[in-house]
């Protein structure tokens, strides 16, 4: 899974206003994830192409701030890290109107209930309403997943720019995650283009074996779309049928009471 920003445009390249010391600590944040969630000095300089002196530097800073700690030689993120992703939900008004939308949506289909933003090739979850345990990976705000074969992924793709569209498809790695992944551009770009038209987008198992989804976009009072909103299912009890027919209406119409909810609060 990429979790590598990806550069849309010469305004993402660096430039005159480019903070490079800024740039290399958040490389450095970014190097710990579930499967380093500890690292060695070497290993961070390692993983981020930093020099060992540079990489100290930035650690024992993020140390001082409270945002790393050491043993001496290993070092790990503290909570202290979760400032910085809250800082982003409780900026955003779309959140604390939705959750109690998706609640309700939750308890009247029995599902898991999620929403994500797109970023770069992957949609990052930004609220989710458990009810079972669906995937083998436990998704949580911040988790990520390859936008192009998800369901809030394929309705976030919709809404860009052609040329935006084909550009991150360039650049998109191919991982047959299941026989139900399409691959080729064509296939992709037909099911993109199917989402953009019905204005909702449906996944059957493309991600994981016994996976089901469906999206639907959520607005703003200008109409743009800013996030995703999805039912996940699991195939061997909701099928493909079931999640058009009974899901998908109410999916639709809690989507377009937080996207009326945004446009009242001037979101």
């Amino acid at each position: 899974m990429n979790d590598t920003p990806f550069p849309i445009s010469n305004t993402h390249k660096p430039g005159d206003n480019y903070v490079q010391s800024f740039a290399r600590g958040l490389e450095v944040i970014r190097s710990f994830s579930a499967a380093a969630p500890q690292q060695t000095l070497s290993e961070v300089a390692a993983r981020t192409g930093l020099t060992r002196a540079g990489a100290r530097r930035i650690l024992l800073t993020l140390q001082t701030l409270g945002y790393m700690e050491s043993d001496g030689r290993l070092f790990r993120l503290t909570p202290r890290i979760l400032d910085l992703g809250f800082a982003y939900l409780s900026s955003m008004p779309i959140w604390d109107l939705a959750e109690p939308l998706m609640d309700a949506l939750t308890d009247r289909v029995h599902e898991s209930c999620s929403a994500a933003v797109l970023d770069g090739l992957d949609i990052v979850y930004v609220l989710r309403v458990h009810t079972h345990k669906i995937m083998s990976t436990n998704l949580t705000a911040g988790s990520r997943l390859p936008a192009f074969w998800t369901s809030m992924g394929r309705v976030l793709l919709a809404e860009l720019p052609p040329q935006d569209l084909h550009a991150r498809l360039a650049a998109l790695p191919r991982q047959q995650f299941t026989r139900h992944t399409a691959l080729d551009d064509e296939t992709l770009l037909t099911r993109i283009a199917q989402a953009r038209e019905q204005g909702w987008s449906l996944v059957d198992q493309e991600l994981e074996e016994g996976l089901i989804s469906v999206a639907a976009p959520l607005k703003n009072r200008t109409g743009q779309v800013v996030a995703a909103l999805n039912i996940s299912g699991q195939a061997n009890r909701t099928s493909t049928e079931v999640l058009r027919q009974q899901l998908l209406p109410e999916l639709l119409q809690t989507a377009q009471g937080i996207s009326r909810l945004l446009g009242a609060r001037g979101a």
